[in-house]
């Protein structure tokens, strides 16, 4: 009984230490966020200057940034390998890149930063306590939980999302305590900073029959291919960059220059920034034009694919909700029902979090979206394949089954020998 308890409170003190250090940030972060989405609208010239912001961003990030720059890729490869500590820099350097990325118009999100914040300020507290390597890894997930937990206001989500998010088709339970912790108190104090998150309507309630499966599994089937076009197109995109301009800072001028000139082509700021107007709109607007979807997963490949700092689930967020938009016209589904599933499933396919983005669903728009959403979720994720947002996620098993790997592998891995078909124990990470 005694060392049962001494680990949960062990978990609860350091697990709320992390939480508290997370919603900070997540609240100074929301803040600026805000301010600068606000000060854009207002003087929309400054996406004009979104290269020359490239120009410096990258400049920074070329000359102090360089042990940084693999971002969310580097949290996962170090809750895994746990050698060297993550730069406590971490924090404030992609805070400022995402801030200015969307002070200007790049088309980024924020769980990206959110998440290397809470796991760069997380490894401090591991290291600050001297606490063992097992125990600095759970203290990295809940850094990830705390994180995306408080901000998007959906600490059970973010838990799963940390537990979820560092294996693909594994859960990392021993982290469920400190990362449950963060996660909420991460979220109590990001609210009691005065933060208030997006607000969206609650479908109601649709039985499932036959028919409405079959109808959501269509639409499973779209939000994989939308997941897939996106994934390849990001690695694509940053992958030719990457060998034509070697030089950080030129990508990104580069990329700026085809944000604005999308901007110029499309003649509208709907797809600059986060894009939550229009989010909210997919639930409401049966008029909602049926290109949005695919010209905001342009305009964020673009942004993202050039190195501009900021992540995917809000953007993921507007591409799924827009197509959910356009199928559920198509198929008959309750509009806000169709839009609130594809906002969830197609990060949830993208990321390889099925579990968390359904969670995150039933947080945000509340249970009506059960079962609909793990559906569709769990549809795109299978049929999405060994690919994913994440190349250093780690997999265990492909998704379609058959023996597990002879080692936990990264997906940007993954053609090493499987393990012969009668093994069964769990590979080592």
């Amino acid at each position: 009984m005694f060392p049962r308890v001494r680990a949960l409170g062990q978990w609860l003190a350091l697990g709320s230490v992390v939480g508290v250090v997370c919603g900070g940030a997540s609240a100074l972060f929301l803040f600026l966020l805000d301010e600068a989405t606000h000060w854009r609208l207002q003087h929309e010239f400054v996406v004009y200057l979104l290269p020359v912001a490239g120009l410096v961003i990258g400049a920074l990030y070329g000359k102090w940034g360089a042990s940084i720059r693999a971002g969310n890729n580097l949290v996962i490869d170090t809750v895994h390998e746990g050698d060297a500590r993550l730069p406590l820099r971490m924090a404030p350097m992609v805070l400022v890149g995402t801030v200015l990325t969307h002070l200007f118009g790049g088309s980024a999100g924020r769980e990206g930063t959110a998440v290397q914040m809470g796991a760069s300020l997380a490894d401090a507290v591991a290291h600050r306590f001297r606490v063992s390597p097992s125990t600095r890894r759970e203290l990295l997930a809940a850094g990830i939980a705390g994180g995306f937990g408080s901000v998007f206001g959906t600490p059970i989500a973010g838990t799963v999302f940390g537990l979820e998010v560092i294996c693909v088709g594994r859960m990392s339970y021993e982290a469920l305590v400190p990362a449950l912790v963060a996660a909420v108190v991460g979220d109590l104090v990001t609210r009691a900073l005065g933060i208030h998150h997006s607000v969206y309507p609650v479908p109601e309630a649709l039985a499932l029959s036959p028919g409405v499966i079959g109808k959501w599994l269509v639409f499973g089937v779209a939000m994989a291919v939308a997941a897939v076009v996106f994934v390849e197109g990001v690695h694509f995109i940053k992958k030719r960059l990457e060998k034509a301009l070697p030089a950080l800072a030129l990508r990104m001028a580069l990329g700026g220059v085809g944000v604005v000139g999308l901007w110029q082509l499309v003649g509208t700021s709907d797809y600059l920034g986060l894009g939550v107007p229009m989010i909210q709109r997919a639930f409401v607007d049966p008029d909602l034009p049926p290109e949005a979807f695919a010209l905001k997963l342009l305009f964020t490949a673009v942004t993202l694919g050039a190195g501009f700092l900021g992540g995917e689930v809000t953007p993921l967020f507007f591409v799924g909700a827009a197509l959910g938009n356009v199928l559920g016209r198509l198929l008959g589904l309750p509009l806000e029902l169709a839009a609130g599933v594809g906002l969830a499933a197609l990060f949830g396919a993208a990321a390889n979090t099925p579990l968390a983005l359904s969670l995150m669903a039933v947080e945000l728009l509340g249970a009506n979206v059960l079962p609909h959403v793990v559906i569709v979720t769990v549809t795109a994720y299978l049929l999405t394949g060994q690919r994913g947002i994440y190349p250093a996620q780690r997999i265990a098993r492909l998704k379609h089954g058959g023996p597990l790997l002879e080692r936990l592998v990264p997906l940007r891995d993954l053609d090493v020998p499987r393990a012969p078909a009668d093994r069964t124990e769990e590979p080592k990470p």
